[in-house]
């Protein structure tokens, strides 16, 4: 009787530890995710999010942070104009969202970032691709808004679409700052589930307010 104790305390404080020592992993690499980073350096952390979803196996925010970093060096590569690396940045967003996808079932974080992965493709050539990879953006972020209908990521990236896109297709950057302001005012009242879920934006939507025109 003694020994079984002794097992199931073993066994106990090992699978703490594990889960720790995973914790500790990803808390360290996802405070980097929203950092001012080379387009190196989220290739990197990309590949870091993917060894440890590859090890632990059964979690899906490993692969979602290393698609998202992915997608911050798409965003690099669309500041700078460099355009023709977008397909395979998105492609390579892709791969680790279609594992995290497996693993978690209509999730509106990972439907965020498949918006957001049809948008770098998109931006390509915006004009050819607007009804192809634009439709299928935003199917993925109104079946996102019926999961979580007042996730702040949400209306963020609705306050991007808008405040970007000219006026004679619709957009307005008097509405985009309106939309920014409601996903700060979202920001500040929604809770993660955990520590380490999806809890990044809210420094863009602080920017875009405070450099307003």
């Amino acid at each position: 009787m003694r020994k079984l104790f002794l097992a199931t305390v073993l066994f106990i404080g090992v699978t703490a530890f594990a889960q720790t020592a995973y914790e500790k992993a990803m808390s360290e690499k996802v405070a980097k995710v929203e950092s001012h980073l080379s387009a190196d350096d989220f290739t990197a952390l990309s590949n870091d999010f993917t060894r440890i979803g590859d090890k632990e196996k059964t979690q899906w925010l490993p692969y979602y942070y290393a698609a998202f970093s992915s997608i911050q060096k798409g965003r690099i590569a669309m500041r700078e104009g460099r355009t023709a690396d977008l397909d395979p940045i998105a492609d390579e967003a892709q791969k680790n969202l279609d594992k995290a996808s497996e693993l978690s079932k209509d999730n509106p974080e990972i439907l965020i970032l498949q918006k957001m992965v049809h948008g770098l493709k998109m931006m390509v050539n915006p004009q050819q691709r607007f009804m192809s990879e634009g439709m299928l953006a935003a199917e993925a972020l109104s079946k996102a808004e019926k999961l979580d209908s007042e996730n702040p990521r949400i209306t963020l990236m609705k306050a991007e679409d808008t405040y970007f896109t000219p006026e004679q297709f619709g957009g307005s950057k008097t509405r985009g700052l309106e939309l920014f302001q409601k996903s700060l005012d979202q920001f500040n009242v929604y809770k993660t589930k955990t520590s380490l879920d999806p809890n990044w934006g809210k420094a863009e939507a602080e920017y875009f307010l405070a450099n307003k025109p």
